[in-house]
């Protein structure tokens, strides 16, 4: 398996033979306003440059949207992606918004897809707490399974909550991806996960290698690498949590 941290909540990721995207959000630096009524309201999305060719990026087998936000599947991807490319995502409101682009082979996560002899199993998400939750809308996960790899857990755009705990007890993940940049508009609270909720994950899968993506790519993130690994260094739990750079990938 290795998996490479892209930009923002981006990922490529090699498993049991196949190659999959996850979440492409693949503009060029600042080609869209900053998400309003949060930080940097002077700074255009995303923040950062991609930190490889998109050639590379989209040189894959199928592709997973956890949901349509816009840092999570944009314009861009729309365009350069191949319209017949095996395209995942988490129901059919979004499969049908999906197909409206031109996406011809767009399938919907169950509990059990299966791709080629992968096992691609959804997980809920919860975009934040509270009454932003109705403003965020539905997202998802997804646990990766293969008899020759680890088992890997992508949680998507999630706080901690109980039914992370969950799937971590259901499927033992060892490695997981959580979007930890504490993400946050000027009210209503956390979108993603901040340190508090890294934390807790690793309570709950101590033995799993925990990878934060999702960090300082789009105008709305409060919570830093360097504040993240400093951190994770005060709770001795280093060697366990990886704040990858973009570009930066781990195989396991």
């Amino acid at each position: 398996m290795n998996i490479q941290q892209i930009r923002n909540a981006t990922l490529v990721v090699q498993y049991a033979g196949k190659k999959f995207l996850i979440d492409p959000f693949l503009a060029e630096k600042g080609t869209y306003p900053p998400f309003p009524n949060s930080l940097r309201q002077n700074q255009n999305n995303p923040l950062v440059s991609l930190p490889t060719s998109i050639n590379n990026i989209i040189n894959v087998d199928a592709v997973i949207v956890t949901h349509l936000h816009l840092d999570h599947f944009d314009e861009a991807a729309i365009d350069v992606l191949p319209k017949d490319i095996k395209l995942f995502v988490q129901n059919e409101e979004d499969a049908k918004e999906v197909r409206n682009t031109g996406f011809q082979n767009v399938e919907v996560l169950q509990e059990a897809t299966v791709f080629g002899d992968i096992q691609l199993m959804k997980t809920k998400g919860e975009h934040g707490r509270g009454e932003i939750l109705k403003l965020a809308g539905e997202v998802c996960g997804v646990v990766f399974k293969h008899s020759n790899e680890k088992t890997l857990y992508v949680a998507g755009d999630t706080v901690w909550y109980e039914a992370i705990q969950e799937v971590i007890e259901t499927h033992q993940p060892d490695i997981i991806v959580v979007n930890a940049g504490d993400n946050q508009f000027l009210e209503g609270g956390s979108l993603v996960m901040g340190k508090d909720d890294v934390y807790e994950v690793y309570k709950a899968a101590s033995n799993a290698k925990i990878i934060a993506s999702h960090m300082e790519a789009v105008n709305h993130w409060t919570l830093s690498r360097k504040e993240l690994k400093s951190f994770i260094a005060e709770k001795g739990i280093s060697s366990h949590v990886l704040v990858p750079d973009d570009g930066e990938s781990y195989s396991f």
